[in-house]
């Protein structure tokens, strides 16, 4: 049974994960509307909505340009509405485009190109990645980059290391052709190529070799309530003072990591989702907004730079999982546009009535499926423990 004290910690718990759970979910909404705006704007589309959040507005203003900006009640999203939006697949009825003025007609979202429709809602999402790269970008440039070099400092024994010849004092150079720069390049490379082979190659005393070794894939746990399969070889860093360096970027350099960085993100997700459908990784970290929730109150506890990390993090998933090509989606809505382009024409509204119903089934059954898997996190709130 809770005693007072631990009750009111979790009730504190829970008010410090909800503050930085909607700090972190309203930048990146934030971002992402804005990229679908702006790019609208650019276009000559006219925006009668830019909202974040779902539901009774809390507050609002209109601009110069007639736009209302709202904040909403239900902060799990957020959306812009075009002057001709008339339900769930963004687009009007074609009575109301034969009742639109002229003027109506040049604002019309509807009415404009096949590619800036397309722009504005990719728009969105490249809004996201952007943000990313430029978190890192700061991030490498103001903190700095934390180096620790390429090179093995123990092989342990009866590893897949060990089998395949490494020794201490081997700089790992590259591995499949990727450079290694940092023993963090090499444990990241590693960590997502579980049971797969991989090609080092090693300077051994100014000699190179090519080291063939297939990382051992062992469920190793992680802070989001869950297991994920990762790839060991058995190597140590090494440690110590003197074992890493802490190097601040330039302004090129800083934007190059942070491409590299937004881009390993989202290759090592979609490595993930593939091993999730072939059933080589478990699928309990797909999460949803408990998930992002719990892990906010968490990096939130560890400072600044760990929640900025998170954003980064978060915002990348959300521009990842809306290029999806699900109707509903943005990805959905660049798939019929891609059918478009290919005919000639739009599809039928009944054809995109029926793909925005599937899209919204799949949505929803993928909705309860992350609700499941974090079923357990409010009883960390309530312990205190979120």
């Amino acid at each position: 049974m809770l005693s007072v004290s631990s009750l009111l910690d979790g009730v504190t718990g829970f008010f410090f994960v909800l503050l930085s759970f909607l700090f972190v979910l309203t930048v990146v909404v934030f971002v992402h509307e804005l990229g679908h705006f702006l790019v609208a704007r650019w276009c000559g589309v006219r925006v009668k909505t830019f909202s974040i959040g779902f539901g009774r507005e809390i507050f609002g203003f209109y601009d110069r340009h007639g736009t209302r900006w709202r904040l909403a009640w239900i902060p799990l999203g957020g959306y812009v509405k075009f002057m001709d939006d008339e339900n769930a697949a963004s687009a009007p009825s074609a009575e109301a485009l034969a009742r639109m003025s002229p003027e109506q007609r040049a604002g019309s979202f509807h009415l404009k190109p096949l590619w800036q429709r397309a722009a504005v809602v990719a728009a969105g999402p490249l809004a996201n990645f952007l943000l990313a790269v430029v978190i890192f970008a700061v991030m490498f440039s103001v903190v700095g980059i934390r180096i620790t070099e390429p090179r093995v400092d123990e092989v342990v024994a009866g590893t897949p290391a060990a089998r395949a010849g490494f020794q201490a004092g081997d700089v790992i150079v590259s591995i499949d052709g990727t450079e290694t720069e940092s023993f963090s390049d090499v444990l990241r490379i590693v960590s997502a190529n579980a049971d797969r082979q991989l090609a080092f190659e090693v300077d051994r005393g100014g000699t190179r070799l090519t080291l063939l070794v297939t990382p051992e894939g062992k469920e190793v746990s992680d802070n989001l309530g869950g297991t994920v399969r990762r790839g060991q070889i058995g190597i140590k860093r090494v440690t110590g003072p003197g074992g890493t360096v802490l190097r601040k970027a330039g302004p090129l350099e800083a934007v190059w990591l942070g491409i590299a960085e937004t881009n390993f993100i989202i290759t090592s997700t979609l490595q993930y989702l593939a091993d999730v459908v072939v059933g080589r990784q478990n699928a309990d970290q797909l999460g949803g907004p408990l998930r992002i929730a719990h892990v906010s109150g968490e990096v939130a506890k560890l400072g600044f730079e760990p929640l900025m990390h998170f954003i980064a993090l978060i915002s990348v998933s959300i521009g990842l999982i809306n290029l999806f090509p699900i109707p509903l989606l943005d990805g959905g809505h660049l798939l019929f546009y891609a059918a478009e382009a290919v005919r000639g024409k739009p599809l039928s509204e009944r054809t995109q009535e029926i793909g925005f119903r599937i899209g919204l089934a799949l949505v929803l059954m993928l909705m309860a499926f992350a609700f499941w898997n974090d079923r357990l996190i409010p009883a960390l709130w309530l312990r205190g423990n979120g």
